[in-house]
């Protein structure tokens, strides 16, 4: 006996495409929790933000992990340390963007290597050289600056004068999300800010923290400085903390107020790595584990005791607090 068939005809596809927004719906719902879970203390994560030049007001983000916003800072950090112009440091940026993501690479084509996939059989260093990210970002300036007119190249000529890229027109796609990090880590002239969610981290060393200072923006970082202990801020559950105090030259006008900042950022930048809780610029602070891992800003000159206000720093002094 044949089956008889149901004319009508079945409509599931409709159900099935409400039960996967469902899904997608929830499975961004859990990650927005993770991230913003008590007050930023979930999983960790970066973003850079910059208002676009211009009337509109735009606002650019660039969303990283911790791996790669400590890797864009040293990059950002020896550029400035060199005494170079915003352009240098969003043409770095961009390529290494391109050629690694931003990750400190151990593989490559061929024998590739690190953020920039330098090769050390055409040059460009040892393999611990290539894998080092200041080394890397130096020798990458280095050769850039020996290109005439680089700045004023597009950004596509000028990195791929010195990669030699087989895919030179890549690094177009990358400007963009370049120039908000370039903002965000030093440029004055346009509203930025890096800010990094996540945990309070695990306690750090001050020589270490010290020690990378003076790698990313030379020795010159140091000069002045001052540490000592310091009272954990209000909230904290850690009664002290180290703080390392970077001198900035007073009236050192926009080149020393983009040193600064650069200087402030890369600490958030680099906190989960160096046990770095809190840092403080300009009457403004960051607190690891809190705010949802946004810059407070703070009118006035903050208390006048300092250790227990993270707010308490003028324009003069970057304060790094490292967890103990």
């Amino acid at each position: 006996m044949s089956e008889t068939r149901d004319p009508r005809p079945r409509r599931r596809r409709p159900f099935r495409t409400a039960v996967g927004l469902l899904v997608l719906i929830a499975v961004i719902g859990y990650f927005a929790v993770q991230r913003y879970s008590n007050g930023g203390a979930g999983a960790p994560y970066c973003t850079a933000t910059a208002t676009a030049s211009g009337s509109d007001g735009t606002v650019q983000r660039y969303e990283m992990t911790p791996e790669q916003a400590a890797n864009a800072a040293t990059i950002a950090a020896v550029g400035i340390s060199k005494g170079l112009p915003d352009r240098a440091v969003t043409i770095a940026l961009a390529t290494a963007m391109q050629e690694s993501a931003l990750r400190n690479l151990d593989h490559g084509d061929r024998d590739s290597l690190g953020l920039f996939q330098q090769r050390p059989s055409q040059g460009w260093g040892t393999p611990e050289q290539i894998r080092d990210p200041v080394y890397s970002a130096g020798i990458f300036y280095d050769h850039l600056v020996d290109v005439p007119g680089y700045s004023r190249l597009p950004l596509t000529v000028a990195a791929q004068k010195v990669q030699r890229s087989g895919f030179p027109q890549a690094y177009a796609k990358h400007e963009t999300d370049a120039t908000v990090l370039t903002a965000a880590f030093g440029e004055g002239g346009t509203p930025a800010t890096l800010s990094c969610s996540g945990p309070a981290p695990q306690p750090g060393n001050p020589d270490k923290v010290r020690e990378e200072l003076a790698r990313a923006f030379g020795k010159d970082a140091l000069t002045g400085s001052r540490d000592g202990a310091a009272t954990g801020h209000k909230g904290s559950d850690r009664a002290t903390e180290t703080e390392v105090n970077l001198q900035l030259k007073r009236d050192g006008g926009a080149g020393e107020a983009r040193r600064g900042r650069a200087m402030a950022h890369w600490a958030v930048a680099r906190s989960q790595e160096l046990g770095i809780a809190r840092v403080s610029y300009d009457r403004s602070a960051w607190i690891a584990g809190s705010g949802r891992g946004q810059w407070q800003v703070k009118g006035g000159n903050g208390a006048k005791d300092g250790d227990g206000d993270p707010h308490n720093s003028g324009p003069d002094e970057v304060r790094i607090f490292i967890a103990r």
